[in-house]
């Protein structure tokens, strides 16, 4: 199994271990963190299984799913959660998701985390297409994906369930050559 560890100018992503779970808890259990995403805030045992369910993926052959931790360089903290996922039909295409905590919002942190995940899936993977979609009203996740290179391609209607209720996604991508020549 390769061990990620993958690291910016400010930020570092490795993968998860059950020692992240107070950090990551911190993200996932928190309702200002999770207000735009499709769940409720997450207990510390719910974290606990997420993780645990990322390090058995980490293992898979071929490796389709990819849970990092987002560490602050100069720190040393974990201070948040990427996610990229490889569609099984699509090998080429992966679908990125993040999350800081609030803490971290407003510096910038997410576009660096989004660059940060480009760089790891077209350099290090190989990917052509990444993606990521975003709840309307999360106008922080539009600026950094726009700003890290990513387009906004559409709407998809009602997408995922959220406790409140139907949501739409709002669908960015970058595609490898796009991504390059920038």
């Amino acid at each position: 199994m390769r061990r990620v560890s993958y690291d910016g100018d400010r930020l570092g992503l490795r993968d998860v271990t059950e020692a992240d779970v107070p950090c990551l808890h911190a993200v996932y259990g928190d309702a200002t963190a999770t207000q735009h995403m499709p769940f409720a805030p997450r207990t510390q045992d719910d974290v606990a299984r997420l993780v645990e369910q990322a390090m058995e993926a980490a293992s898979a052959q071929p490796r389709l799913l990819y849970v990092l931790a987002v560490v602050d360089r100069t720190h040393h903290d974990v201070i948040g959660v990427a996610r990229l996922h490889v569609e099984t039909d699509h090998p080429h295409s992966a679908e990125i998701g993040f999350g800081l905590h609030p803490h971290q919002w407003g510096r910038g942190i997410g576009t660096d985390l989004v660059r940060l995940l480009l760089s790891f899936g077209f350099k290090e993977l190989g990917l052509h297409r990444i993606w990521g979609a975003r709840a309307p009203a999360n106008l922080p996740a539009q600026l950094a994906m726009l700003t890290a290179g990513m387009v906004e391609e559409g709407r998809i209607r009602h997408h995922v369930h959220t406790p409140h209720g139907w949501r739409d996604s709002i669908v960015h991508s970058a595609l490898e050559d796009e991504w390059i020549d920038r």
